[in-house]
């Protein structure tokens, strides 16, 4: 055997050049905001030809990694992404059954909503009507990261996990030097906030998240023969319509949707059981 047989480096292989521009292409759409971008706009910032970029995308959207948006030429990241760096628990659930159900109570709730489930301490938006909704003033909230503490779908969360998952949830956000950490580590107010949101019968945040003050929202759990999936939440513009007619108009309606993806998720994850 030759010596360059038994001791090969990287150098050794002739670069894929299609891999390297697949990845470059889901790098870019990471760094898109919401995730999404077009095939053009892709081009311009890795410096491909656009229609080696559409045929990369569309690779991709094979082995599911992109979807196509809802506009022309339009790309962006699924969940399957997060695959390549870390554990990932099969949440098709969402894209299967989630998705279809929002997308059928757009009429009913008319202001946009996001689905999202746990992900280091933080609530991670799985799927979202932003941009179906007329009615919304965000361009993509996928995969945004959502504080427990200060939004309503990270309150509703908080509210409805078990006292051993929320023990853990304060134990890990409280090594944090931010004010994600300072609320975890002060527990009467960690207290007061599950009262108050138990209390309520739903979580709220009027324009708390110093990010979005602008926007409140309400949120409910997701919860499937009592476990808990997730939060589902409805946003709008603090100026646009007060809490008092959400709460009447609203509120029902979104219960009804968070209860009809919890009873649909069951017959989901029992397959092949």
């Amino acid at each position: 055997m030759k010596p360059s047989d038994t001791a090969s480096t990287g150098n050794d292989y002739k670069d894929v050049r299609s891999l390297s521009r697949g990845l470059a292409l889901l790098q870019a759409l990471n760094r898109a905001p919401g995730g999404i971008a077009t095939t053009t706009a892709l081009a311009q910032s890795c410096n491909i030809h656009r229609t080696t970029v559409k045929r990369l995308l569309e690779t991709l959207r094979a082995d599911g990694y992109v979807r196509q948006g809802e506009k022309e030429g339009q790309y962006y990241l699924t969940f399957a992404v997060r695959g390549l760096s870390e554990g990932f628990v099969d949440d098709d659930w969402v894209e299967q059954i989630a998705l279809p159900l929002m997308r059928a109570a757009i009429p009913d709730l008319l202001w946009p909503c996001d689905l999202g489930t746990l992900e280091g301490g933080f609530m991670v938006v799985r799927e979202s009507t932003h941009r179906f909704s007329l009615l919304s003033q965000h361009r993509g909230k996928i995969g945004e990261k959502l504080p427990l503490f200060f939004t309503a779908m990270g309150r509703a969360y908080l509210s409805a996990c078990s006292d051993s998952e929320r023990e853990g949830l304060l134990t890990l956000l409280g090594q944090r030097t931010d004010e994600v950490g300072s609320m975890a580590r002060d527990v009467k107010a960690v207290e007061r906030l599950i009262t108050e949101t138990r209390t309520r019968g739903y979580a709220m945040n009027d324009g708390d998240w110093d990010r979005e003050h602008a926007f409140a929202a309400i949120a409910v759990p997701v919860v499937s023969r009592g476990q808990l999936h997730g939060g589902i939440n409805l946003v709008f513009p603090k100026a646009a319509i007060n809490v008092t007619e959400v709460e009447k108009r609203y509120l029902p309606r979104l219960k009804r949707l968070a209860q009809r993806i919890g009873k649909d998720i069951q017959p989901w994850m029992n397959r092949g059981n």
